[in-house]
């Protein structure tokens, strides 16, 4: 179907193939954007379309730049993320953007958006950029330039530059390239009507019908437009075939997913198929051109000597007391208040003091003197706030002069802080029983109403203790602390937080902490009173290690600055510096970012007293940035360059490397500009040409003194890497953590590990700690770091980092997108691989358009950068990520979020087609072996041809003499007149009526007599029969075979809901070419009120007769059949498949069916038989109106519409009528199953008794439902159901009972088979349990007088047992035909008359168009014989054939429903070969988003399939039949009609 553009384009459609529709009731059409003016191609002159930025960015965004944190934006890496999108420059990639209801947009993207490049569309050939071309250049990066300018790029889905088709909408492949394109049919073009309510245009945009372009209808499409589309569910919608494009913008995005999707994907799949079991998944195979490391092997480098200078105390407690007597009035800390004024000046006198006072009460005041609560050795908590460094320093040096370990944590701000409950886990591990805090910090935390401070959660119970001088009591004046040496005692224990969120904490030792004090003395030349700032957190890391520690050995004085004075005052720091003269500041990149940021408002800053700036995180990649560009500002402002010390650390190894202060004039420090695309393969390359993905390192300086270093392969043996290798640093030094306490076997893996060379040999006697930093030691002993382990992802066998992947994502927009730079990026593992998710938070103002580019963008950035597919990408509101006590992401609560489907996103993008490139192979089919070597293969093989039957009909009893159903009644009438046949109940339990034999008789002849006066009717008229359940109903059909007319059973219209269930009524009334209807009195007023006219014509009804008030008078005589072959009556059902097919049951036909019936049931009339099933069609109609005529015994009638009233009524009936057998559907078992479940016990208290129950039959045309079956049967095992009672029975539109649990026979079994063999059409028993294992449960017995055979549906050669095939039927009771009105009978003859191809081809068999298997099972039946089981797997029509393999939805459909909580159905279809899984969600709406990421894993790991398409609908959306089957055929014509009003539709890429 091609449009040709030569002349203009004839849409006036709204936005009928654009990105950005959001769905709203009634899909309410948004006429913003017209699919605008298409310039005419003019020879010899092509317009080129202007490049220009996108949406005007530079203009119109100017935000302030202070509202991200922008450790990670460096310029030479934000250009080559420009340069990377420019290599392919237009803006806007291609993606289907998602459909949203209304109600989940914030601000509608139509408001605050101008359309890029100002006014128009125009848009020539050339400008038009291609989907396809957009992938293409991101799989395989090639450099196309095309561009575009509008949102309407999306829309134009394949411009070839050789002319021919020049923009195909909808393009299924041109034909030729310079031909005429075919004309385009009407469909296309016939729109849902106009909707008169729907909101004004807003969006300004103008039409650019000034340049003389006129916009022309096409030809016919005028026509078409007029003839509204068939609403949701209608006659015409069923029949849609798969090649039948549906007018829609559904179906477009549909099409532009499926041109996305036909290119190749980067890793070429390898093209052999296994047609075996082991569905192999792709394994990556390296890649041979990938880059091998080559250098000679590393040497373990070593650090200046420590050079012990004579005046350094023996322990930190000793240099304590020494400054605390010898100068107690210098200043050891000073701390600010958030308007920057000094709040306190701590001394070396006071701390000294109060620590000691610290220590006494601590050892001495808690517990009693015989029983003390901390004895030297325990570890106790340090919970201080961070803008108290004071009382921490206090708490912390009281700790150490007590010998108790101190353990710092952070404040628990509410009983579920995130993270709270590991750092509860960490406390309880080391046995805490106290915590210390701050006065203020005590008050401020959570108080139950007692006033007591409840547990937190997953914490152990602690004392808590207030550390404030004024609460402590007095040392008696003999009373000093022993000072010992630093000795191998634990001295604290800082807390780590690991990539899954788990808390370890890592034991430092005195001599560790007193040697790395040395360390850090030595390398930044520390001297006595110095003065340093510190904006760093002081409880742990490099904030703890330099002012709280380090200060205190060499008696200087710390400036604090708490993070709440830097939210407030950026420049605080650097204010303080000025002020105090500071020579040190130990910061990190965020602060030199802000400080740049707010730099503006400041005349005189002089940092030329600064000696040193130690950059905390100067590790990370992406700190580079920082450093350079505050370099660059501060320069002018004495900032000398040798002064950025950054420094590499981490809990394990402490300080790792830093860069030393160096003299002025010496060589500039080093930089490392390596490819990314060595780097994920572990190797140093260092870049030269292609200077687009390049990773900058700045060098952190040499190894510390007294230490050794290494670096070796993360994984496995600690060997050492090549020169020119990435591996993990490994340092050996005293001054490292020790152990991760009460963990011995992870901390032999990371405390005590001895490197080894290629030999084997170890390259020290001593052990080294791992560091968990990725990186290598460069030329000249310089260490660089490249990434740390934790954020380490291998994706398809290569390494990336999260923080680069971050930082590329941050430098996508110059226009600051995400709130604040908050972005999370961690890895998940989907399907055996790690798969890449971005998480960010969007500013409050961005519209979705913005949301939705800035995603495209993203993904071209990191592919083109990283050359990784990034799997899921979601936008959540800002500030919404679960926060770390500072203020950061907490990625592992972030990615637990995620997992557990509640983020709740605003916005999500998947992209496992571009990603998951390990799908097993998919299958291709063997060439048919024919089906005589089937047969003999079989024979071979000693397998038997599967084939089964019921028993005989046998014996021919009193009334089985007559072969017409009205023969049996009037026997019945006359030899037991007053033996009740029927009973029906009402909602209460009690009788509404009942029939007898004689009254039945009687009503059914008033009804012919009627037919015949008022109906003027012939025998052999067809009759239509639309009754609520009940006794009219039955009285109905009987009058009708008494006037020789054909009834037809039609389910009456619902009359809430008359606009979709009348259609139907009146199509089968049409279809079945009833000439007259006959109904109560009721329904009549119904379908000739006012609601009814507005849905159907009321016209063309044909004659409605009221059967309420019957005449008086008999008719002359009843009608005699004598051809028992003629019609009895007509089945009209709509099937699973949404088909409405009628069938013709003839008089022979419907005897022989209630005569097996009678025999599998023993049904006499001494029987009673409760029914609970809609009387219109299939086995529920005969055992409703046939079978109690038949065979004589009493049916209890329950409608199951009074069950919604009333849920236990059935089963009540069943217990009080003391019923045998009992028939139900699947929806009445559900029903009972949701809405008794919790009632079990009151029923049982109210006498129900379900112990006599010998058969409970659920009647189906599908699968089994074993999860229901078996829920249903425990649930009411207490009130005395026996398991084995419970079957199913099964029947189709070509018989509509072939199998039935009868009373004799063996109880029903149940087989797992392998779902993967399935999927191959084969059959494979496996244990109970086993992985892949689906529970198939035999559909009931077969019933007497039917034969079963499996038949290959392609071949029709027999199939042998425990193989897969269609299940055909020879039975006396086969329907005879389709009644369908347009002779089209042709097309389905071969239903009712097939023969097989090879074997027995005599016998005329029907096929059932479902697929199952025989098997022979152990259990004998009743004649002695071994007994067959059937097994129904699924309906043929209804299977999908995607990847080569059959998957049948059900499969699917269970997966999905139990990934999460919300999803309370689930239907799955196909459109175009993409998979499409609708779900019902029960919560709000802004659960919806939560699902796509779920299902979608779901179904990739169980079934191996990518999902194309998820929409989250409401409650009720997903349409089921009387019997509770789902209709997926409606469901997807209703999608492709845009009737569905979704929630949200997410295309997945």
């Amino acid at each position: 179907l091609c449009l040709s553009l030569s002349t203009p384009l004839p849409f006036d459609s709204p936005k009928e193939f654009t990105s950005g529709d959001i769905t709203q009731k009634g899909y309410e059409k948004k006429r913003s954007k017209l699919i605008g003016a298409f310039f005419p191609q003019t020879p010899g002159k092509t317009e080129r379309a202007p490049v220009t930025p996108s949406s005007s960015s530079r203009y119109h965004r100017r935000r302030s730049s202070g509202s991200r944190d922008e450790r990670y934006r460096s310029d030479v890496h934000t250009e080559a993320v420009q340069a990377a999108l420019a290599k392919n420059k237009e803006r806007k990639m291609a993606v289907p953007m998602p459909s949203k209801r209304r109600s989940l947009v914030v601000q509608t993207s139509m408001d605050a958006y101008t359309p890029p490049g100002g006014g128009g569309t125009c848009f020539s050939r050339e400008g038009s950029i291609s989907m396809e071309r957009w992938i293409n250049r991101a799989i395989h990066g090639t450099s196309s330039t095309t561009t575009t300018t509008s949102s309407t790029a999306s829309s134009s889905s394949s411009s070839t530059r050789s002319g021919g088709c020049k923009s195909c909408l909808l393009c299924l492949g041109c034909v030729g390239t310079n031909q005429n394109p075919p004309p385009l049919p009407l469909f296309l073009f016939s729109h849902i009507p106009e909707n008169h309510s729907a909101p004004p245009d807003v969006t300004g945009y103008t039409n650019n019908t000034a340049d003389g372009i006129q916009v022309e209808r096409a030809p016919g499409a005028g026509t078409a437009a007029q003839r509204p589309t068939p609403k949701y569910g209608n006659a015409e919608l069923m029949e849609t075939g798969d090649g039948v494009p549906v007018s829609s913008r559904v179906s477009a995005k549909i099409q532009q997913l499926v041109n996305t999707l036909k290119r190749p994907k980067r890793p070429p799949l390898r093209e052999f198929f296994v047609d075996d079991f082991e569905e192999l998944l792709e394994v990556q195979q390296p890649d041979p051109n990938q880059p091998k490391a080559e250098g000679a092997q590393m040497v373990a480098t070593r650090g200046e000597q420590l050079g012990v200078v004579t005046n350094w105390p023996p322990s930190l407690e000793a240099a304590l007391q020494r400054w605390g007597t010898i100068s107690p009035k210098a200043p050891c800390l000073t701390t600010m208040d958030t308007n920057s004024k000094p709040l306190y000046v701590l001394t070396y006198g006071k701390l000294w003091s109060r620590s000691v006072k610290v220590a006494f009460n601590l050892l001495h005041k808690l517990g009693t003197k015989q029983e003390p609560l901390v004895r030297p050795g325990d570890r106790v908590a340090l919970v201080f706030p961070n803008n108290d460094p004071a009382a921490f320093m206090t708490a912390f040096y009281g700790c150490l002069l007590a010998e108790v370990v101190p353990v710092p944590i952070e404040v628990p701000l509410s009983r579920k802080d995130a993270g709270s409950q590991q750092i509860g886990f960490l406390l309880g591990s080391c046995g805490v029983t106290v915590a210390l805090t701050s006065d203020a910090c005590h008050k401020g935390l959570p108080k139950s109403p007692t006033g007591e401070i409840p547990q937190f959660k997953g914490w152990p119970k602690v004392l808590w203790f207030v550390t404030e001088s004024k609460h402590l009591s007095k040392p008696p004046r003999d009373w000093f602390p022993h000072i010992k040496d630093a000795n191998q005692d634990t001295a604290y224990i800082e807390y780590k937080t690991c990539k899954d969120g788990s808390v370890l904490g890592v034991t430092v030792m005195r001599i560790s902490l007193l040697t790395h004090c040395q360390t850090l003395t030595q390398s930044c030349a520390y001297t006595e009173a110095e003065t340093i700032v510190n904006v760093l957190d002081f409880k742990k890391d490099v904030g703890l290690w330099h002012a709280v520690l380090t200060s205190v050995m060499n008696m200087m004085h710390v400036i604090s600055i708490p993070y709440a004075l830097m939210k407030v005052n950026p420049l605080s720091w650097i204010q303080k510096v000025c002020q105090h003269k500071a020579k040190v500041a130990c910061v990190k990149s965020r602060d030199m970012h802000w400080a740049l940021v707010a730099h503006r408002e400041q005349r005189d800053v002089n940092l030329s007293s600064l000696r040193m700036l130690v950059v905390a995180d100067g590790s990370n990649p992406w700190s580079i940035s920082s450093c350079d560009a505050f370099l660059n500002v501060f320069q002018t402002k004495g900032l000398k360059p040798e002064v950025i010390c950054p420094c590499a650390s981490s809990p394990e190894a402490l300080t790792v490397a830093l860069r030393r202060p160096v003299e002025e004039g010496s060589t500039p420090p080093g930089r490392g500009v390596l490819s990314m695309q060595g780097l994920s393969h572990g190797v140093i390359r260092v870049d030269s040409e292609e200077k687009l993905s390049v990773l900058t390192l700045q060098d952190v300086g040499a190894v510390m003194p007294g230490g050794t270093m290494c670096v070796v392969k993360p994984e496995g043996v600690p060997q050492l890497c090549k020169t020119d290798e990435i591996g993990e640093l490994c340092v050996c030094t005293v001054a490292t953590g020790t152990s991760y306490y009460g963990l011995a076997g992870m901390t032999k893996n990371t405390f005590e590990v001895f490197p080894v060379t290629n030999s084997g040999a170890p390259v020290s006697e001593f052990p080294f700690t791992r560091t968990g930093l990725l990186g290598f030691i460069g030329p000249g002993g310089l260490i660089f770091v490249a990434g740390k382990m934790d954020g380490l992802m291998v994706v398809g066998g290569r390494q990336h980092n999260a923080d680069d992947i971050v930082a590329t994502a941050l430098a996508v927009e110059p226009m600051k997108f995400v709130y604040r730079g908050r972005i999370a990026v961690f890895s998940i593992t989907v399907l055996h691989d790690e798969r890449i998710v971005v998480v960010a938070e969007q500013r409050p103002d961005s519209t979705e358009e913005d949301s939705f580019q800035w995603m495209s963008r993203v993904l071209q950035a990191i592919d083109g950068i990283h050359q990784v597919g990034v799997y899921c990408l979601a936008l959540v509101p800002s500030n919404t990520l679960p926060k770390t006590p500072l203020g950061g992401i907490h990625l592992s609560e972030t990615k637990q979020l995620f997992l557990e489907g509640a983020l709740h996103p605003c916005n999500v993008l998947m992209c496992p087609h571009t990603c998951v490139t390990n799908l097993p192979k998919p299958r291709q089919k063997q060439p048919e072996i024919g089906p005589a070597s089937v047969m003999v293969g079989n024979l071979v093989s000693g397998k038997r041809i599967a084939q089964a039957s019921g028993r005989d009909l046998g014996q021919i009893e009193d009334n089985d003499q007559f072969l017409f159903l009205s023969e049996v009644l009037q026997w019945r009438a006359q030899t037991t007149p007053d033996h009740v046949l029927y009973t029906l109940l009402n909602s209460r339990g009690t009788i509404a009526s009942s029939l007898t034999c004689v009254q039945l008789h009687k009503r059914a002849e008033k009804i012919a007599g009627m037919l015949a006066e008022r109906g003027h009717l012939q025998d052999g008229d067809h009759v239509a029969l639309v009754y609520p359940p009940g006794i009219d109903l039955i009285v109905a059909f009987y009058g009708c075979l008494y006037a020789g007319c054909v009834p037809i059973t039609v389910r009456p219209p619902h009359p809430q809901n008359i606009a979709t269930t009348l259609p139907t009524v009146k199509m089968i009334v049409e279809v079945s070419r009833s000439v007259c209807v006959m109904t109560t009195q009721l329904i009549f007023k119904l379908l000739k009120s006012k609601e009814a006219s507005a849905a159907v014509d009321v016209r063309t009804w044909p004659p409605v007769l009221d059967t309420d008030d019957l005449p008086k008078k008999k008719p002359p005589l009843l009608y005699k059949p004598s051809n028992p072959d003629t019609l009895a009556y007509l089945d009209f059902s709509v099937s699973t498949t949404g088909m409405l097919a009628g069938v013709k049951m003839s008089h022979t036909a419907t005897s022989a069916f209630c005569r097996s019936i009678k025999l599998q049931c023993e049904l006499y009339p001494s029987r009673e038989v409760a029914i609970c099933l809609d009387p219109y069609c299939g086995l529920g109609f005969v055992l409703w109106c046939l079978c109690s005529v038949y065979s004589g015994h009493q049916s209890i009638l329950i409608p199951p519409s009074e069950l919604e009233v009333n849920p236990s009524l059935w089963l009540s009936a069943v217990s009080q009528y003391k019923v045998r057998d009992t028939f139900c559907s699947y929806s009445v078992m559900e029903l009972c199953t949701k809405g008794l479940g919790l009632q079990t016990d009151s029923l049982k208290a109210r006498g129900l008794d379900l112990s006599r129950v010998r058969t409970c039959v659920v009647v189906a045309e599908e699968r089994p439902r074993t999860a229901l079956t078996q829920s249903f049967s425990k649930l009411f095992k207490d009130l005395g159901l026996h398991p084995r009672a419970v079957s199913t029975s099964f029947g189709c539109r070509v018989n509509l009972a072939i199998c039935l649990q009868g009373t004799s026979g063996p109880d029903p079994t149940t087989v797992y088979v392998d779902m993967r063999a399935l999927r191959h059409d084969r059959v494979r028993l496996v244990e109970r349990g086993s992985p892949h294992s689906l529970p198939l449960m035999e559909s009931g017995k077969i019933l007497p007088g039917v034969r079963i055979i499996i038949a290959n549906p392609e071949t029709k050669g027999p199939m042998g047992e425990s193989h897969l095939g269609e299940v055909w039927v020879h039975s006396g009771h086969n329907a005879s035909g389709y009644f369908t009105v347009y002779g089209d009978e042709a097309l389905q003859s071969d239903h009712f008359n097939s023969r097989l191809s090879f074997g027995d081809t005599q016998t005329v068999w029907a096929r059932t168009g479902y697929l199952g298997f025989l098997r022979r099972t152990e259990l004998t039946d009743a004649s002695g014989e071994r007994h067959d089981a059937l097994y129904v797997v699924g309906a043929l029509e209804e299977a999908m054939e995607l990847r080569g393999m059959r998957y049948h939805p059900i499969d699917i459909e269970t997966s999905v429903i139990r990934t999460h909580k919300s999803i309370t159905e689930c239907a799955v279809f196909t459109w175009t070969n993409l998979l499409v899984v609708v779900v019902e969600l029960d919560g709000s709406e802004h659960e919806a988003l939560d699902l796509v990421p779920l299902v979608t894993n779901v179904v990739l790991e169980e079934h191996y399939l990518i999902v194309g398409v998820v929409v989250v609908v409401d409650i009720g959306v997903i349409p089921i039949n009387s019997r509770g089957e789902k209709q997926r055929m409606h469901l997807r014509d209703g999608f492709l009609a845009d009737q569905l009003d979704p929630i949200y539709v997410a295309y997945n890429m």
